[in-house]
C-alpha cells in the first residue's frame, strides 16, 4: 500500500530577469542554495538522513551538466553520502522532480526527500555541433541553448517544430483568444503578483541568493496598463497577437521542497503544508504543447478522487497568455478565482527547470495559509506534453 507523502517546506529565490540580478550566480550555485536554505529551516532533521535529491533542469549544456542535483548536494554542504539525480521534461522539470520524489516516497524507497529545480537561462551557453567528417574546410553553425527547438532531427515534421510562440498563435486562433484578452489576463498576472509582494504572501518561501541585491522577482511590472501593453508589436506574426507583454520572459531562479513519509515527519518534527494526493502526466500534439495540461489536470483530479470544483487554488504556469487562456477555456466548471491569486509566470517569470517546482510550493504554502483545501500546480510542455499535481490539506 502506497505511503501518505507531505510537503513539509518549499522555498525559491527570488526570480531574476534574463541578464539580471541573478545573471552573475552559475546555476549549481542557485540550486545549492534552496537545498541550503530548506535544510537551515528544519533544524531537527538530519542531513544524512536525506535518502536522495532530485532536480529538474532543462538545459544542462553550461554550468549545470554534470548532474546538478549532486552538484548542488556537494556544494550546500550536505554529507558526500547523499545523492543526487537530475531529470529533464523540459518546462516540466521541477514539477517532475517533486513527483519521482514523491513517487520514492509513496513506494517506501524513501522517507525523506528534497525536490527542486534550477534554471539559468542568462547564462545558457552556445553550442556547435561536432561536424560530420573530420577537419572540415567550412563554417559550423552555432546553437543558442536558451530557449526551445535546436539541431531538429530532419524526420519530425515541420508542423511539430514551429517556435513556441508560433504555437501560442496556433492556440489563440483554435480558440479565438484576442489580443485584447491576452494582454488582460497579463496585467491581472501584474496587478496579483504585486499585490501578494506587498502583502507579504511572499516572505515566508523567497529565500535571496547571497551576494546579490535582489530581494522580490525581477520582471514584475506593477505600474504596467493596458494602454502600455497595447503598444506592443506581435513578436511571432507581422499579424499576430502574442507579443513580449503577454508572454513569460526569459529567467533565472531555483525551488526546492522537502518531502517526507509519516516517520520522516517524526524526525522532522514538523507539521506538514500539504499532503500530495495524485499526479498525472500526458501528451499532445508538439504545436499544441500550451493545451498540454487540459487532459493533465483531468486525470489527476481524477486519481485524487476531486474535481475543478474542488480546487480551493490553482498554480497554472503562464507559458503564454494565450495557452493559459486555452486551457481555460477548456475547464468551464472552473472558478477562475482560484488559478494563480499570487500572479503568474508572466509577472514572475519561467526559469524552466525550476518553474514546476515554483508551483508546487506555492500549492503547498497557500493550502497552509488557509488552512484547509484542495489544490493543483499544472505546467505545458514544449515539444507537447502536460503535467499535473494535486495537494490537499
Amino acid at each position: 500500500m502506497a505511503k501518505d507523502v507531505y510537503v513539509v517546506d518549499a522555498v525559491r529565490t527570488p526570480i531574476g530577469k534574463y541578464g539580471g540580478a541573478l545573471a552573475g550566480v552559475r546555476p549549481d550555485d542557485l540550486a545549492a542554495h534552496v537545498v541550503r536554505s530548506l535544510v537551515a529551516r528544519t533544524p531537527r532533521l538530519d542531513p544524512a538522513r536525506i535518502d536522495d535529491v532530485v532536480f529538474g533542469n532543462a538545459n544542462g549544456a553550461g554550468e549545470e551538466n554534470r548532474d546538478v542535483a549532486r552538484m548542488a548536494v556537494l556544494l550546500s554542504g550536505l554529507p558526500v553520502t547523499v545523492p543526487g539525480a537530475t531529470v529533464n521534461r523540459l518546462c516540466g522539470s521541477g514539477l517532475e522532480a517533486v513527483i519521482q520524489a514523491y513517487r520514492a516516497v509513496a513506494l517506501g524507497d524513501a522517507s525523506v526527500m528534497i525536490a527542486g529545480g534550477v534554471e539559468s537561462m542568462s547564462r545558457a551557453p552556445w553550442v556547435v555541433p561536432k561536424p560530420e567528417r573530420a577537419f572540415p574546410t567550412g563554417h559550423q553553425e552555432m546553437y543558442s541553448t536558451t530557449l526551445g527547438w535546436r539541431m531538429v532531427n530532419p524526420a519530425m515534421p515541420e508542423e511539430w517544430t514551429v517556435s513556441l510562440g508560433e504555437g501560442a498563435e496556433l492556440i489563440a486562433d483554435r480558440h479565438g483568444v484576442t489580443r485584447a484578452a491576452q494582454d488582460a489576463f497579463a496585467l491581472a498576472s501584474h496587478e496579483k503578483a504585486a499585490r501578494a509582494w506587498k502583502d507579504g504572501a511572499y516572505d515566508g518561501e523567497v529565500v535571496p541568493v547571497p551576494g546579490t541585491d535582489l530581494t522580490r522577482d525581477e520582471t514584475i511590472r506593477e505600474n504596467t496598463s493596458l494602454e502600455a501593453l497595447g503598444r506592443l508589436k506581435p513578436v511571432f506574426r507581422a499579424d499576430g497577437t502574442v507579443t513580449a507583454g503577454n508572454a513569460s520572459p526569459l529567467n533565472d531562479g531555483a525551488a526546492a521542497l522537502l518531502l517526507v513519509d509519516e516517520e520522516g515527519l517524526r524526525a522532522v518534527g514538523r507539521d506538514p503544508l500539504a499532503r500530495i494526493g495524485a499526479s498525472a502526466v500526458t501528451g499532445i500534439e508538439p504545436q499544441f504543447f500550451g493545451l498540454g495540461p487540459v487532459e493533465a489536470v483531468r486525470r489527476a483530479l481524477d486519481r485524487a478522487g476531486r474535481r475543478l470544483t474542488d480546487l480551493t487554488t490553482f498554480e497554472l504556469n503562464e507559458a503564454f497568455a494565450a495557452q493559459a487562456l486555452g486551457c481555460l477555456a477548456a475547464w468551464p466548471e472552473l472558478d477562475p478565482a482560484v488559478v494563480n491569486p499570487r500572479g503568474g509566470a508572466i509577472a514572475i517569470g519561467h526559469p524552466l527547470g525550476a518553474s514546476g517546482a515554483r508551483l508546487a510550493g506555492a500549492v503547498a504554502h497557500q493550502l497552509a495559509a488557509a488552512g484547509t483545501g484542495t489544490g493543483l500546480a499544472a505546467l505545458c510542455i514544449g515539444v507537447g506534453q502536460g503535467l499535473a499535481l494535486v495537494l490537499e490539506r
